[in-house]
């Protein structure tokens, strides 16, 4: 018999190995079941969003290490507050943006160098415009998300026929500086009511009393003013440098704000200047006749409109119509916690498979170019036809905003802008203040 001290031991060493079997067993499970990162993506388009969550959904499955969830800051506050969050450390792990702003980004090295971080040759099916667009000293900083098209005019049908005008003839339509060859004013002084039911053309029209709009003019930079500068022959800027206070820029200016404060057929500034969607609203809610956008407002006004609808090509101006075109990235943060999370996720944004959403519900055109004909299938299915938003990019382009000081010039030329819009400051003696301001903050002399 085994005396009890030896029993004693062998049943401690027994415990013992049972103990570090355990261990090890538990060790292989815990490797099986890695910690879980969370990945953000931030972006300023709600129907994006939802396409963007679905499309996470399906990449979760595939990397059930990561999950992906995705904060939307609206547009009229979006870059105040990355700039801000990125110099606290606070960013996301991924946002989106636009040409205006990505060089100010890239320059202080918050950008992943997707170039280098996701390999070469990943970008041969993205939008060239839009690698091109957003690659600097030969680096490219975000995958291409968004290939937009050009601008058109949304029109609603239903307000079209009670004024008497005729959908087709909307794309024929010019704008004249001079006011003597101009046939796109008429057609909005038309459509523009007040309480009592006469139109703007109508000498008793009531400007203090509208009830429905003519037009979205308005202080919307890609929309708006930036079109009309290149239809008369002018730009916004020439490489970095701004350059709208020309003969052309100032008329183009003026028409637009004329329309406003002169003619009555666009709603008041201290509406647009105050919410960038005001415009967009009042389409929706059948108050204002044609709205002057891009695709990115395509599913906004599907879900929205309770009426008719249909895209018409931007009116032409002295040189033609000429429109704006652009693309948005998603940027990897250069700071993140989860580097390799993040490179995981662009390279499925990247992919056909992780943008086909975009497409598929309509919301916006993909930059990735197997994913495009989902947009264009959607729309086609909607029995709306898309094509003036391309087809405009026939007559050329003008250039898109760009620099790497762009957030600072916006913001010194910005509030000036605002007064002209608003009426408060003349448009001539505006231009030239606002062209300073900016060309100083980035500066250019």
């Amino acid at each position: 018999m085994a005396k009890r001290s030896t029993v004693i031991a062998a049943s401690v060493a027994g415990l013992v190995v049972v103990v570090a079997a355990v261990a090890v067993v538990a060790g292989v499970a815990g490797a099986s079941r890695p910690t879980k990162q969370t990945v953000t993506v931030r972006l300023w388009d709600d129907q994006v969003q939802k396409a963007y969550d679905k499309s996470f959904a399906e990449f979760e499955k595939k990397n059930p290490d990561i999950e992906v969830k995705t904060s939307l800051v609206p547009w009229a506050d979006y870059f105040t507050k990355l700039r801000t969050d990125l110099a606290g450390g606070e960013g996301d792990d991924i946002f989106w943006v636009n040409a205006g702003n990505f060089e100010d980004y890239a320059t202080n090295g918050d950008l992943v160098n997707v170039t280098h971080d996701l390999g070469a040759g990943i970008e041969r099916n993205w939008q060239p415009s839009v690698v091109k667009q957003y690659t600097q000293d030969g680096k490219l900083w975000g995958v291409p998300q968004l290939a937009d098209p050009g601008i058109g005019v949304f029109y609603n049908e239903d307000l079209l026929k009670k004024a008497g005008v005729d959908p087709a003839s909307l794309s024929g339509l010019h704008w004249d500086p001079t006011g003597a060859d101009d046939t796109f004013l008429p057609v909005l002084q038309k459509l523009t009511l007040d309480s009592s039911g006469r139109n703007a053309a109508d000498p008793a029209f009531d400007p203090g009393h509208i009830v429905q709009y003519g037009y979205n003019a308005a202080n919307d930079l890609n929309a708006i003013y930036i079109n009309y500068l290149g239809s008369n022959g002018a730009a916004l800027q020439k490489g970095d440098k701004f350059v709208f206070d020309s003969p052309e820029g100032v008329q183009a200016f003026q028409y637009v704000v004329d329309l406003i404060n002169k003619y009555h057929v666009a709603p008041s500034a201290a509406d647009t200047n105050t919410n960038g969607d005001f415009s967009r609203d009042q389409f929706t809610q059948g108050k204002l006749a044609l709205f002057q956008t891009g695709s990115y407002n395509l599913a906004n006004v599907q879900q929205g409109a309770a009426f008719t609808w249909g895209v018409a090509g931007i009116p032409a101006g002295p040189a033609g119509a000429i429109s704006v075109t652009n693309g948005v990235i998603a940027a990897g943060n250069a700071h993140s916690k989860h580097p390799d999370a993040v490179k995981k996720v662009l390279t499925w944004l990247g992919g056909a498979e992780g943008s086909a959403a975009i497409g598929a519900n309509g919301s916006a055109s993909p930059a990735v170019i197997p994913a495009q004909q989902s947009f264009l299938d959607y729309w086609k299915s909607k029995g709306v036809d898309v094509s003036p938003l391309y087809k405009v990019l026939d007559n050329g382009s003008v250039q898109a905003p760009q620099g790497a000081k762009w957030a600072a010039a916006q913001d010194a030329f910005g509030p000036i802008f605002e007064s002209i819009f608003a009426g408060r400051t003349p448009v001539e003696g505006g231009l030239r203040e606002a062209q300073a301001a900016a060309n100083a903050a980035i500066g250019a002399g």
